[in-house]
């Protein structure tokens, strides 16, 4: 017998979250307004997971892994310093930061986290 998993704002291609055995576990959260610059797309993108991770019952300080992808590695310096105001600094989870080539070229950003529930 499985885990029961719970799922957040499904869609027919992918939900927002999928919870099971007391991990969160997020899709790839990106801006709503991909008109503005990469530290707007940052801010965004962290008050979604934000925002999710309450949905679930987490918060920030829970994260246990995060991944960021950046259209341009030269963007890490501005979005770490949307970062570095927004991380819970006693509880700043294991992360790893790439370049990638995301699905929309306006997109600056894209983060996937694992959170404890």
């Amino acid at each position: 017998m499985g885990h029961s998993i719970c799922r957040l704002n499904v869609e027919p291609r992918y939900s927002d979250a999928a919870i099971c055995n007391g991990v969160v576990y997020l899709a790839g959260q990106v801006p709503d307004d991909a008109s503005a610059d990469t530290a707007g797309q940052t801010r965004q993108v962290l008050a979604t997971i934000d925002r999710l991770l309450h949905e679930a019952g987490s918060s920030k300080s829970r994260i246990l892994m995060c991944q960021i992808f950046l259209a341009d590695i030269a963007d890490i310096g501005v979005m770490n310093s949307v970062w570095d105001e927004w991380v819970d600094s006693a509880n700043s989870p294991p992360r790893a930061t790439v370049q990638a080539a995301l699905a929309d070229p306006a997109w600056r950003i894209e983060v996937v986290v694992t959170a404890a529930a």
